[in-house]
């Protein structure tokens, strides 16, 4: 299933888009989709019987705007240098265990919102990542089986980063990752089932209409199922928790000088194959 929230900010409703692509209202069905829907597979079932019989009210796809698709997400873990072509690209070394920083669930917005380039920033850059929604409470998972048996979907994420907060100003990556607006998310969840492989889907970004980044979670040095087995060893992992897995090449620190860092009115497009499509406009804060 594609499930996803529609309606203006903090107002969200559910919603799904079924297999002729009509968007359809949910909110008959379950109140929200979040982390206590996800591990309910009653409620769950109710969704697939509602979308098998096909009489869901339609929405105006068109006219209503698309929200994040996961509604009080717990926690937002991330993982860095997670491409072989990106470490390549920044000259860092292949980390020898998958590298975590987080970011607050307040970063997150739609897919389609204002994106903010913070006051003062010079080096704020882009990053598509692969999203991944845990479904299940996840503790001391010892197999990579384990952690993809945990997943409840997928999303396309943006991880957008100010490389001179994150680097050159002391401290933790937190200070670059954290700022407003800086987790564009969705537009859909697309639940497990339909993602048979996550180690196969192609990831491209544009900035203006010029392709920047194109690659494959084939890249990833550490995959999906390893990743959520190797953090539920470190913290407890909820349903409804969010970890996104890294970026490929091709962002804006990996490029000569001058490097092409956004600015405000700056366009950019992001899609995770099978998993739908985000454009944000950037304004300065």
């Amino acid at each position: 299933m594609k499930l996803l929230r529609v309606g203006t900010a903090g107002a969200e409703r559910p919603a799904l888009l079924d297999e002729d692509g009509t968007l359809r209202d949910l909110s008959g069905v379950v109140t929200d989709i979040d982390g206590g829907l996800l591990a309910d597979e009653a409620a769950l079932g109710r969704v697939r019987a509602a979308a098998a019989v096909g009489d869901l009210p339609v929405i105006d796809a068109e006219a209503t705007r698309v929200g994040p698709p996961l509604a009080r997400i717990g926690k937002i873990v991330c993982i860095g240098l997670n491409y072989h072509d990106h470490a390549a690209e920044t000259g860092a070394a292949i980390p020898a265990e998958p590298i975590i920083f987080f970011k607050a669930p307040d970063t997150v917005v739609g897919p389609d919102d204002t994106v903010l380039v913070p006051r003062g920033s010079v080096k704020t850059d882009w990053e598509v990542e692969l999203a991944v929604v845990i479904g299940r409470t996840a503790r001391y998972l010892e197999s990579a089986e384990e952690g993809l048996a945990h997943v409840a979907g997928y999303a396309v994420a943006h991880d957008v980063s100010e490389r001179e907060f994150q680097i050159e100003r002391g401290g933790t990556w937190d200070k670059g990752k954290n700022c407003e607006t800086f987790n564009p998310l969705g537009p859909w969840l697309v639940t497990a089932d339909e993602v048979p492989d996550p180690q196969t889907l192609g990831l491209k970004l544009w900035v203006n209409g010029e392709l920047r980044q194109n690659g494959t979670t084939a890249e990833q040095i550490f995959p999906v199922g390893e990743v959520v087995s190797y953090v539920s060893r470190f913290m407890t992992l909820y349903p409804g928790d969010v970890i996104n897995t890294g970026t490929p090449a091709g962002v804006a620190m990996g490029q000569p000088e001058p490097k092409p860092y956004l600015r405000s009115g700056d366009v950019v497009e992001l899609e995770v194959e099978g998993l739908g499509r985000q454009r944000q406009e950037f304004k300065d804060a």
